[in-house]
């Protein structure tokens, strides 16, 4: 018992030390002196975390003003949701407001019954600088990178969340741009890579509507990025336009282009109609799904997910702002079956729409004629060589068949080089001979070499008279 005063000292001596050393180091880092839960603003700030936009319409020109159409009316929702114009990054060719042949000048609708969608949207990306380059470098917050434009980038730290939303034509590993060249499946995962060993986002949510955009992710995106998908497509099916002239229902009169893309208002409609506060990334996911399907309808295509499937039971506010502004909002969207246009076609559909309607003979109406059939013999002109080609190299009805859940291609720069080659000889792919890249990764799969697609290639378009429009030494090549 006589030890114990002595010991007593000690141990009091002890604690003292400990909390000098343990208040000395909470002034150096607030976060170790947190034990009742006391927070500065921001670190609070800090702990929550930012999130960011980037919004890419990937087309050009008023019969494709859809997918501007659509990015316009994203960035109106995530506006309103609550995020900062700092955090927003648009891309958008800017050509279709202010087109003659929009019959309301300075304004863009999503909607037949929709209000104006383009009012101050950011022009942080336009015209030359839609770019492929462009988008990686904004993502991977490479300042240096940027070639044109704002200059904006995704600056994101540790805890920020990042929404990524695409709308435009695609194909078999390929997503449309208007500058050429397009954006690979590739490029697309490996900048991804990029932005999660840098570990500057906490969680990322990617929305493509594009034909075949389940392409761009199957058997390429890995479960553990922290990176949730969802396309309009699997690999294999179109994606489909509405709201287009002769279907129901129509844009308002006047319009002779489709005002928007099936699955792209299924979710701005859906989040526009709901408390995206309650609201799941699944839950959307699942609407969003069945009312792209059309009513099971051939003319619809099969919502997919890729990636880190959990982040689905997150909630859509998360991603897409959370001000309660919407909840007296009354959604356009409808589970009637949709009238819609196959994606690739509905260009030419709506230049024949605005021709057919056009009651004097002006020579605007012949340039658009003869636009019209330039297109369409340059279209024939793909398919039947792309045939010629494949049946060369491959044999009439051959196709590989590929593991189920595995990705387009094994060798990609192969692809890429097969598409330049065909291009060389055979003029440019255009969004419309985008579908073609399932041949020729087949035609890789297939252990066809460069020369011998070169050969094929030469063969097959010989006769056929390059003009300025379609030849790549012109307008760049699409890989």
């Amino acid at each position: 018992m006589a030890h114990w005063p002595t010991i007593f000292q000690l141990y009091l001596m002890l604690l003292i030390v400990h909390v000098v050393q343990f208040s000395d180091a909470s002034r150096h880092s607030p976060r170790l002196f947190n034990l009742f839960g006391s927070t500065t603003k921001d670190q609070q700030t800090e702990d929550i975390g930012t999130t960011w936009a980037v919004l890419i319409a990937g087309s050009k020109g008023y019969f494709n003003y859809r997918h501007q159409a659509d990015i316009c009316h994203a960035y109106q929702l995530l506006k309103k949701g609550g995020l900062n114009d700092e955090n927003i990054i648009v891309f958008m060719y800017d050509d279709i407001a202010n087109d003659p042949l929009n019959p309301i000048p300075g304004v863009i609708i999503n909607n037949p019954r929709g209000l104006d969608v383009y009012a101050d949207v950011p022009k942080d990306y336009t015209g030359e600088s839609v770019t492929a380059v462009n988008f990686h470098a904004v993502l991977l917050g490479n300042k240096e990178g940027v070639q044109g434009g704002s200059g904006k980038v995704v600056a994101s730290k540790p805890n920020d969340k990042i929404f990524i939303y695409y709308a435009d034509h695609g194909g078999p590993g390929v997503l449309g741009m208007p500058n050429l060249p397009y954006l690979y499946a590739d490029d697309i995962i490996q900048v991804l890579k990029f932005k999660y060993e840098s570990r500057t986002y906490n969680e990322m949510v990617i929305y493509v509507e594009a034909s075949e955009s389940g392409s761009i992710f199957q058997g390429m995106l890995p479960t553990d990025w922290n990176i949730y998908v969802t396309t309009s497509t699997n690999m294999y099916q179109t994606s489909w336009a509405t709201y287009c002239p002769g279907t129901n229902p129509p844009p308002p009169a006047g319009f002779g282009t489709c005002l928007g893309d099936l699955y792209s208002i299924s979710w701005l409609e859906d989040s526009e109609s709901e408390d995206l506060r309650n609201e799941t990334l699944r839950q959307q996911y699942l609407k969003v799904k069945m009312r792209t399907y059309n009513n099971h309808s051939s003319h619809g295509s099969q919502v997919m997910q890729y990636g880190t499937l959990h982040i689905s039971n997150e909630t859509v506010s998360e991603y897409q702002g959370s001000l309660p502004w919407n909840l007296n909002t009354k959604s356009a969207q409808s589970s009637e079956p949709m009238g819609v246009v196959d994606q690739r076609d509905a260009d030419l559909y709506s230049m024949w729409q605005t021709y057919n309607k056009s009651t004097k003979e002006t020579q605007q109406k012949e340039e658009l004629l003869e636009e019209i059939k330039e297109i369409t013999a340059h279209r024939a002109h793909l398919d039947s060589s792309v045939d010629v080609i494949k049946g060369d190299l491959l044999g009439k009805g051959h196709e590989t068949v590929r593991n189920e859940g595995a990705a387009l291609v094994d060798d990609w720069k192969c692809l890429k080089s097969m598409i330049r080659t065909f291009e060389t000889h055979c003029g440019s792919l255009t969004q419309y001979g985008m579908k073609h890249t399932r041949i020729f990764a087949n035609i890789c799969n297939n252990g066809v070499s460069t020369e011998a697609m070169d050969k094929a290639s030469k063969l097959a378009c010989s006769k056929y008279k390059l003009g300025a429009q379609w030849n790549p030494a012109f307008v760049g090549y699409s890989a």
